[in-house]
């Protein structure tokens, strides 16, 4: 059996427990984030990481997949191999995505990113001028604005109360229910 992993109380706690060189790097962006982002929008834990979101004060709805989350927005973590920022945002807003990506590459920086992850294993590797922009641009409201487009029960036909069970779902099995 394999023990999970203990989720960390506060940011100062993931902090502390992170190896020297990671942690230095880690509060380097974390102070970035600070600076730049929006000051409506909250750090703590979330998801195991150090999260930013909009808090359920400012967006009672929380987060879709989770409406007891606050909405994330951005995340940053250490990951087995590399560290990690996590541009929830990104999914969006193609236009910023594509901004973002062509002003990282204007740096002559590598860029290792998934969809919205950003791959890194030390701050060199980061483009802080490119990041800290973006942050500042993507307001609190604008973020919403944007998830609230996207949000997937809010852009499906109304959903059927029940639906008839038939076949195998409706209890059938293999015998045929008998």
């Amino acid at each position: 059996m394999t023990r999970q992993k203990e989720v960390p109380a506060s940011v100062e706690e993931y902090l502390a427990q992170l190896p020297a060189g990671r942690r230095e790097c880690l509060e380097q962006v974390r102070r970035l984030f600070r600076e730049n982002l929006d000051p409506t929008f909250a750090e703590g834990i979330q998801y195991g990481m150090i999260g930013y979101y909009v808090p359920h004060e400012r967006y009672p709805a929380g987060y879709h997949c989770d409406p007891t989350q606050p909405l994330p927005f951005a995340s940053i973590a250490s990951q087995k191999n590399h560290m990690a920022i996590y541009l929830f945002c990104l999914y969006l807003d193609q236009q910023a995505h594509d901004q973002f990506i062509a002003a990282w590459k204007r740096t002559g920086r590598k860029l290792d990113m998934g969809k919205s992850c950003i791959r890194f294993k030390k701050i060199d590797d980061l483009a802080l001028d490119v990041l800290a922009g973006f942050l500042r641009r993507i307001t609190a409201d604008r973020f919403i604005e944007l998830y609230d487009q996207m949000r997937p029960d809010r852009n499906r036909a109304e959903k059927p109360t029940s639906r008839k069970r038939t076949g195998r779902s409706a209890g059938k099995g293999k015998a045929g229910g008998r």
